[in-house]
């Protein structure tokens, strides 16, 4: 299954509204996927994250369980 591009993009613009960057690698069947957060980032705004897991893995064609999510404080800078 292919990604989902313009439904990626929709994730992305929703993210990059609360100055959140959204990037993912998809390769032989797993998805690595990084949020990282700009200075005026949302605290508050991440879901939890199985429910990003749930919500990215149509757009991404791969299992929730197949996803590596890296969140904000897990960046490394």
């Amino acid at each position: 299954m292919e990604v989902d591009q313009p439904q990626l993009a929709k994730i992305r613009q929703s993210l990059e509204a609360d100055d959140y960057r959204l990037d993912v690698v998809v390769h032989s069947g797993r998805a690595k996927v990084t949020i990282a957060a700009g200075p005026s980032a949302c605290a508050d705004c991440l879901v939890s994250k199985d429910l990003m897991r749930s919500m990215l893995a149509p757009v991404l064609g791969v299992s929730p369980d197949l996803i590596e999510l890296v969140y904000p404080a897990e960046v490394e800078h």
